[in-house]
């Protein structure tokens, strides 16, 4: 038999003043761990444990923590999901094997109840936490993927709510495994689960009820909290070490930026595309000290190139005015099919070019024994390529930081050749250099303000608790908690970053389907209101026009686009304001999503701008909003990815402002087919 209900929904429902919060993984094993340690450290009589994992490989890593738990009681039940031989079982504990189906899967459940004390961890995982097929979707940061699951539940020690858990619990027990219903009848007896709590006033009345029953006094409590402060510490270690990576590799990615910064700079001197390829080709091959540093144009259905642009180191030939035959080079025609880089560690083992005779030669002729092509792309075009070559032994081994900067390098240089011959006139050059300006300084404070509150504050936090031990628990917690929330705002960063560069560097996997916007609008709805449920908000509405048809998108990046416009206009809108999400078909047959607020607006000469990257509405050092500048950036890049066009419209300063987006329409797409669809 299975029961598609959630532990979780019941209980709120059970007890409404009951709010659920926001763990990641990670936190979540610290507690579990901290209150298991509590009852193999405590002088408990007999206490009743309840463990709820998801599935049976989860359970398998905790399992020798039960069977100690099991000589503190003989009411300790584990329940789990089935994978290889977890099976209904009466042991060290009871084992209680639940179905697939069960809403238990998507649960975690740990429930310690016993005479003198109480406490639960009652969470379900977020849905965006995991994809359709019980995978990790994919994380732009290099962070443990499984600790970052998010879950949203409860963890608390009153003792109403564990006996309300425990109850759910146990008669989901008794469905499973009917013949361990006098056994649970008996823990119900003892610790009074079950019992009708109508007419008790307050949580205490009920608290002294149980005293009565055993003869023990409420404030007796023989436990030991040293290993649940053991267990934070030592997770708070971890996560510190986490920040230290986070920080090394955003140290590196600044070094990356400041190349990247310096060559832009020089870019920007001059229109002419020899000179903008001479200076790159300079700057990258100094930095990397190679031998050769070759960037040169060519198109994917080009025959030759003639190399014009060359980087030396002293003692190595030149190829300058050599002609590069390409449509033989296998190396050059994978390029322009994959658009991807290739690297070769040593020339001469390498079949590629020992099966092209004139590639061959040119290896040995100039004496190439390492090499690198990296594609330079401009919305998926090959405009040219760079070339790295080293001459000397051992064969130069290549990188992943060497391969993302020349990635970074062909980027910027397939911008500027796009730019040069773009730009015709001095005026159009002067608004490109204020907007690079703008946004290397906005980067420049942005990061600075952003990265270092957080760090301090985390870095206060860690040492306070590790140079107080005597440190109440209370403000031990609001440590905690003030550690945590800078390190997701810090980690809320550095994804934006990443997840900017991978929208404008094509690097995002497209999955378009058809989908109905009002499902997409409720969603991103909730997803904002989760994120910010701790604040006080504007009111939003949803007024979705009747018989729309359905649309085609890629729905996680619609539901990411609706989220931060939503965001955006919530910080700009006081509390008592409100915004509106409207959608209706234009004239171009497209659909137009209108997100509007009546927050402070914004002046008809920055409608534009602000779509553009970092760039904060107060400025970057005096700016009363938080955020990085990033979000109408990244919307901008999405919605562009599925050929819609996102604008800003207002009446100006203090009159409210409208965000417009559209969204391609699926052809034929009828409003009573759209009702067959979702009836499906």
């Amino acid at each position: 038999m299975s029961i598609s209900t959630s532990v979780l929904s019941d209980l709120l429902q059970t007890l409404p003043h009951v709010r659920p919060q926001l763990y990641f993984k990670a936190s979540l094993t610290a507690l579990s761990h901290a209150m298991e340690d509590q009852v193999l450290a405590a002088t408990l009589d007999h206490p009743l444990v309840i463990a709820s994992f998801q599935r049976e490989r989860f359970y398998r890593q905790e399992a020798h923590r039960y069977q100690r738990l099991a000589d503190r009681s003989n009411q300790i039940y584990v329940l789990a999901a089935p994978e290889t031989d977890f099976s209904n079982s009466s042991g060290y504990y009871e084992k209680i094997a639940f179905e697939q189906e069960d809403g238990l899967s998507q649960e975690w459940h740990l429930v310690v109840v016993a005479q003198n004390y109480a406490t639960c961890l009652v969470c379900r995982e977020s849905s965006g936490s995991v994809s359709k097929n019980n995978q990790m979707p994919e994380l732009n940061i290099g962070l443990d993927m499984e600790t970052a699951r998010r879950f949203e539940g409860i963890w608390t020690s009153d003792r109403l709510v564990c006996l309300k858990a425990a109850e759910l619990l146990l008669e989901r027990i008794v469905v499973y495994r009917p013949e361990l219903a006098s056994k649970i009848e008996h823990a119900r007896q003892r610790f009074g689960i079950g019992v009708d709590n109508a007419n008790r006033g307050v949580t205490q009345d009920l608290l002294s009820s149980y005293s009565k029953v055993e003869e023990i006094p409420l404030d007796f409590c023989d436990i030991d909290t040293d290993p649940f402060v053991q267990r934070l510490v030592t997770y708070l270690q971890a996560s510190q070490y986490k920040l230290h990576k986070a920080y090394r590799s955003i140290a590196a990615q600044a070094r990356k930026e400041r190349l990247i910064n310096s060559i832009t700079t020089a870019i920007r001197r001059s229109l002419n595309p020899h000179e903008v390829l001479q200076v790159a080709v300079e700057e990258l091959g100094q930095h990397l000290e190679a031998s050769r540093c070759l960037i040169y144009r060519a198109q994917a259905s080009d025959a030759i190139a003639k190399i014009e642009h060359e980087f030396l180191s002293p003692g190595v030939l030149s190829v300058v005015g050599q002609t590069w035959h390409l449509q033989n080079n296998p190396l050059f025609q994978a390029i322009a099919q994959q658009g991807e880089g290739i690297s070769v560690v040593n020339t001469v083992g390498d079949d590629r070019i020992n099966s092209d005779s004139e590639l061959s030669l040119i290896a040995k002729k100039f004496a190439i024994r390492s090499m690198l092509m990296e594609p330079v792309l401009f919305q998926g075009r090959l405009l040219g390529i760079v070339e790295l070559h080293y001459c000397s032994l051992p064969p130069h081994q290549w990188q992943p930081g060497e391969l993302d900067l020349v990635k970074a390098i062909a980027t910027q240089v397939g911008s500027a050749l796009i730019q040069a011959e773009a730009y015709a006139n001095l005026e159009d050059l002067n608004q490109q250099l204020e907007a690079l300006d703008r946004t290397r300084s906005n980067l420049i404070a942005i990061t600075g303000h952003e990265l270092r509150t957080p760090l301090s504050t985390i870095q206060v936090c860690l040492e306070s608790l590790a140079s107080e031990p005597d440190m109440p628990l209370e403000l031990q917690q609001v440590m905690l908690s003030t550690a945590l929330t800078d390190s997701e705002r810090m980690r809320k960063l550095v994804q934006d970053f990443l997840t900017l560069s991978n929208l404008e560097s094509g690097r995002v996997q497209w999955h378009p389907e058809s989908l109905t916007i009002e499902e997409c609008v409720e969603l991103a709805i909730s997803r904002f209101r989760t994120r910010s449920a701790t604040e006080k908000q504007p009111k939003i509405k949803s007024k979705i026009a009747q018989n729309l048809p359905l649309i085609r998108a890629d729905g996680d990046w619609l539901v990411e686009v609706l989220a931060k416009i939503v965001d955006n206009a919530c910080k700009f809108t006081p509390p008592q304001g409100e915004i509106t999400i409207k959608a209706n078909r234009n004239k171009e047959q497209m659909l137009e999503v209108t997100v509007a607020d009546t927050g402070r607006g914004i002046e008809p000469n920055r409608l534009e701008v602000v779509f553009d990257r970092f760039y904060q509405e107060e400025g970057a050092l005096r700016r009363t909003t938080g955020g990085t500048g990033l979000g109408l950036a990244i919307c901008r890049q999405i919605v562009n990815g599925w050929g819609g066009e996102i604008w800003a419209s207002s009446r100006g300063k203090d009159k409210g402002s409208e965000f417009h987006f559209t969204i391609p329409i699926v052809e034929g797409s009828q409003e009573h087919k759209r009702s067959k669809v979702k009836s499906q």
